[in-house]
């Protein structure tokens, strides 16, 4: 059996469509997790609170062009909570074969625990993954890796990545998951500075790791790209608990890899909880 894919968006996140018919909506997500055998599914949207960031052309996605203003920063609409748990709702009751659990992917929590609090609080959400998305840019603004590689060097670049990856963990007690540790590299710039290889990064990496797992934490195994070194890194540092999201943004690449991932954990040392929800120990 499939375990749950807890990093996953709807038309909920402002970067994921906003139309309730497209590729990404909640409905067509259910649809496909019947299909494909998937238990549970986690809809955790986006929880950002950062009035603006910088971002370059061809930075973001086409769904998110229409928050970049004529200054070249997104402005992001407040998350619509209640919207939301509408829709989860109607889903639930269209699909009661599927185990359907609330959850935000709060950006940049250490940052932001005050102005989530009362959500976070209220027992509406049932899983919160903590992302790091952003880094300091200039005057004060913070952008995205992508669009901080080109103007700093990509080793810099990802020092900072997971130098800041402490800092968050000590910073909030808000998330239970740290979202892909590996958010960083999905836009190194092999073009300019050749193919990435974790082990230049190793000490970072696994420091980062340390302070995931003395925190309690589980670190999520996402699936968008299978890296042994991360479960292997992550056992090796003291990590007991683990996730697995796809943080798929459309329904085709909801779960995708799962059996795979599932495998290399279960390599770790790694075994599924009692449902399909719940972390993987070891």
């Amino acid at each position: 059996m499939l375990t749950a894919d807890a990093h996953v968006h709807s038309e909920w996140s402002w970067d994921a469509g906003s139309d309730p018919a497209s590729a990404g909506s909640m409905h067509r997500t259910c649809e496909r997790a019947i299909r494909i055998g998937l238990p549970a599914v986690v809809f955790t949207e986006h929880l950002d609170f950062e009035a603006a960031w910088r971002v370059d052309d061809g930075d973001i996605g086409e769904h998110a062009q229409k928050y970049v203003d004529d200054t070249g920063h997104v402005r992001l609409p407040s998350f619509d909570i209640g919207g939301y748990l509408d829709a989860i709702d109607r889903s639930r009751r269209e699909y009661p074969e599927l185990r359907i659990l609330t959850g935000v992917e709060f950006g940049q929590p250490h940052l932001w625990d005050a102005k989530a609090a009362a959500l976070l609080s209220s027992g509406a959400i049932d899983r919160v993954n903590g992302s790091l998305h952003m880094l300091p840019f200039v005057d004060g603004d913070r952008t995205e890796p992508t669009t901080l590689y080109r103007y700093r060097p990509a080793h810099e670049v990802m020092w900072a990545y997971l130098e800041e990856v402490p800092r968050m963990v000590a910073g909030s007690n808000s998330f239970a998951v740290f979202t892909h540790i590996d958010y960083a590299v999905r836009s190194w710039p092999a073009e300019t500075s050749g193919p990435f290889d974790p082990r230049r990064f190793e000490e970072g990496f696994r420091a980062a790791m340390r302070s995931i797992a003395q925190s309690g934490r589980a670190l999520e195994m996402n699936t968008r790209r299978l890296w042994p070194w991360i479960p292997q890194w992550w056992s090796e540092e003291g990590g007991r608990t683990v996730s697995f999201g796809s943080d798929a943004h459309d329904a085709d690449t909801l779960a995708a890899n799962f059996p795979e991932a599932m495998a290399m954990l279960e390599y770790f040392g790694f075994r599924p909880g009692t449902r399909p929800e719940d972390f993987w120990t070891r």
